[in-house]
């Protein structure tokens, strides 16, 4: 008697949103590219009652959903996905899927499902936010690759991102440079998050050419 083969066991995570379709999409087509391979589909749901930036529970929070309907809703929504997807496919065979709802932190329950499965790849989504954003928000993404045992796939939409605008000068700075000759770079409040910019002269040059280790501010 031979040995069952081993599926291909690919875990994505979905949050209903257009990375998350994406990821989907992604993690569908390469489960299909394995002949005996398996689709695990995640979705979390947080149960923590979120507050607004007072510390106030919205109104809208305290309709939760259950788990039941979260289920359903999964349920629902991967059957959608599938049968957009299966029939894109020519001669792949389509993968088994099998949801999942799990309760909480995202990333860490992606990552321990993964872990459950011995899955071979995890497929998730990124908002692409920059990294002053992410310090704030975090990203389930970036945990996931850290904690997951498997690789991680990260995909995102295919869009320009926009890089943040280039200030005009300070007037006072300005100011300052034309008063000063180019001397003072700074107003007195830049100056303070630029610190003091040393500025090398002609004149400094000792006799052997060299520029000296005491220098002008």
């Amino acid at each position: 008697m031979e040995p069952a083969q081993t599926p291909y066991v690919v875990v994505v995570g979905v949050d209903y949103s257009e990375t998350g379709d994406l990821a989907f999409q992604q993690a569908f087509e390469l489960a299909a590219a394995h002949p005996l391979s398996e689709l695990h589909v995640v979705h979390v749901v947080q149960l923590a009652v979120p507050t607004d930036e007072f510390g106030f529970t919205p109104l809208t929070a305290y309709t939760a959903m259950t788990l039941e309907q979260a289920e359903a809703d999964l349920n629902q929504h991967v059957r959608q996905r599938v049968g957009e997807l299966g029939a894109k496919l020519a001669s792949q065979r389509a993968p088994r899927v099998v949801p999942h709802v799990r309760i909480e932190a995202p990333a860490q329950e992606i990552a321990q499902l993964a872990a459950d499965l011995e899955a071979n790849l995890v497929v998730v989504g990124t908002h692409g936010r920059r990294a002053l954003a992410r310090l704030f928000v975090g990203s389930v993404a970036e945990v996931v690759v850290r904690l997951a045992p498997c690789p991680v796939l990260v995909v995102r939409p295919r869009r320009i991102v926009e890089l943040p605008q280039v200030q005009p000068p300070c007037p006072e700075c300005v100011k300052a440079r034309h008063a000063s000759g180019g001397e003072v770079q700074w107003c007195a409040q830049h100056s303070e998050r630029h610190g003091q910019r040393h500025t090398y002269h002609q004149n400094d040059r000792g006799a052997d050419g060299t520029m000296p280790l005491v220098f002008r501010g």
